[in-house]
């Protein structure tokens, strides 16, 4: 059987590839939400330039606008709100708006994080967990389930779930933030099977250390990134865009048979479970 197979790709190389009209997103409405700096304006421009209209937010109405015009000088379709994601009216305006505006939604992009806690895990307080739990997971389904039905509508979608290194491997003082990140991971392997239902595709993007204002802590210190490189085969902190664009290819036709997955987007540091 094999060699059939093989004898059919020789004759006819083209049945073996896969035509890259399909990663366009041409059509698209995604949401990205924390949209408008580091991973979650590069996965706003990723998919942009691929087509889809994307829908960025952030807390600070300043900051949604100096992202917009951004967007809208790389000519990317793009429509801005504010939203504090951890609220659950700002949560369904955010919805609602993209409806109404864009007239459905296909991708959602779950970047929203907070850190507010750094130190020893065991001098955390329960006001810590609150927080962080309530926006870096319970937010992410909550958004999830909201636009869920409105895919299901348009035939299906994708959503993709921004985690991290910190998820495989807790970061020393990070503990709170890290476990946080670990439950995206199981958030992404028990929403896929149901969702796959309404054609529905779930995944998730564990990035390592990247050049963004909310990692700078890490990346500007000089002893804890010599450190940290140690662990990487490619010796340098990574760009939002290089996770920007993992996050447009899961939500491509090219990904069409990937779900319930975490790309690791790491500089090769090892990370298991």
């Amino acid at each position: 059987m094999f060699r059939s197979v093989f004898r059919c790709l020789r004759t006819n190389p083209v049945a073996g590839q896969r035509s890259m009209s399909l990663s366009s997103l041409a059509g698209k409405v995604a949401i990205v939400t924390a949209s408008t700096d580091g991973i979650g304006l590069a996965a706003a421009q990723a998919l942009g330039k691929r087509g889809a209209h994307v829908v960025v937010s952030s807390r600070r109405q300043a900051n949604v606008d100096k992202a917009v015009a951004l967007l809208q000088s790389q000519s990317i379709q793009v429509t801005g709100t504010t939203c504090n994601v951890g609220d659950g009216e700002d949560r369904e305006k955010l919805v609602q708006m993209t409806l109404e505006k864009c007239g459905g939604v296909d991708i959602l992009v779950s970047n929203a994080a907070v850190n507010p806690f750094f130190g020893n895990i065991m001098d955390s307080t329960e006001d810590v967990w609150d927080k962080i739990l309530s926006v870096n997971v319970k937010s992410a389904f909550l958004m999830t389930k909201l636009v869920a039905p409105h895919m299901a509508k348009r035939g299906g979608g994708n959503v993709v779930f921004v985690s991290s290194v910190a998820g495989y491997q807790p970061m020393q003082a990070l503990g709170p933030y890290s476990v946080s990140k670990t439950a995206l991971l199981g958030l992404t392997r028990a929403l896929a099977p149901e969702l796959a239902q309404s054609n529905i595709r779930v995944n998730c993007v564990a990035p390592g250390v990247i050049k963004t204002r909310f990692s700078s802590a890490l990346w500007q210190n000089e002893d804890i990134m010599d450190e940290f490189k140690k662990q990487l085969s490619i010796k340098r902190i990574g760009e939002p865009e290089e996770i920007g664009g993992v996050i447009a290819f899961l939500c491509s036709e090219e990904a069409s048979y990937i779900t319930g997955e975490t790309i690791t987007v790491t500089g090769g540091m090892s990370c298991r479970l």
